[in-house]
């Protein structure tokens, strides 16, 4: 499980996350506890191993990711793997750094584009390194990447459905109704796939 502890100030008063911190600050190492797991139905890596894959998981999003990839090496999927990943700030949130960079030195993980917030004056998000790299992506998409989001609902998939609107626009040279329609078929041939909550 990766669970992000919610803790935050409102009226003066510290606040916390009920279930987040009661795992991170409470349940020792050895202590077990009962969680119900919902199965996200449809939410996995293409069957078809040799298709490359575009992964778009700040935060805590980017838990099945870790899997989708372990998946992969697993059964020795040869599709290209590119993950967005970000965070407020590297050096506390760069979740699972060992892993991903050590995928990314190997190969396996093709790209590895980071986005951490808080590190510079100007913000930075995992939509703006897709912008930065639209002819790239949208070369993905055209050779059968399939692409996914997770994370929060609120904005940060809102504003990466934009920018994949906006990458098949500028990317892709079409019209804003046509970069819908080309979204909206990724979507019904289950090549753009969301788990946001």
């Amino acid at each position: 499980m990766t669970v992000g502890a919610v803790r935050y100030e409102s009226h003066g008063r510290v606040r916390k996350g009920v279930a987040s911190t009661f795992l991170a600050d409470r349940v020792g190492d050895t202590e077990f506890v009962k969680v119900f797991v919902q199965p996200s139905h449809g939410f996995k890596p293409p069957a078809n191993g040799d298709l490359p894959i575009i992964m778009v998981g700040p935060g805590t999003g980017i838990a099945p990711f870790r899997a989708f990839l372990e998946e992969r090496q697993a059964a020795g999927a040869k599709g290209k793997n590119w993950l967005f990943f970000g965070d407020q700030k590297r050096a506390a949130d760069f979740l699972y750094e060992e892993q991903l960079t050590a995928w990314q030195k190997s190969g396996f993980l093709t790209r590895l584009d980071l986005a951490f917030s808080r590190d510079q004056a100007e913000k930075v998000y995992v939509q703006d390194r897709m912008l930065q790299n639209a002819a790239e992506l949208w070369a993905w998409l055209e050779a059968g990447a399939h692409f996914y989001v997770c994370g929060d609902a609120s904005r940060m998939a809102k504003d990466v459905d934009a920018v994949l609107h906006k990458i098949v626009e500028t990317a892709g040279g079409k019209s804003p109704d046509e970069a819908k329609a080309y979204v909206a078929k990724l979507k019904s041939a289950k090549r753009y796939q969301r788990d946001v909550y």
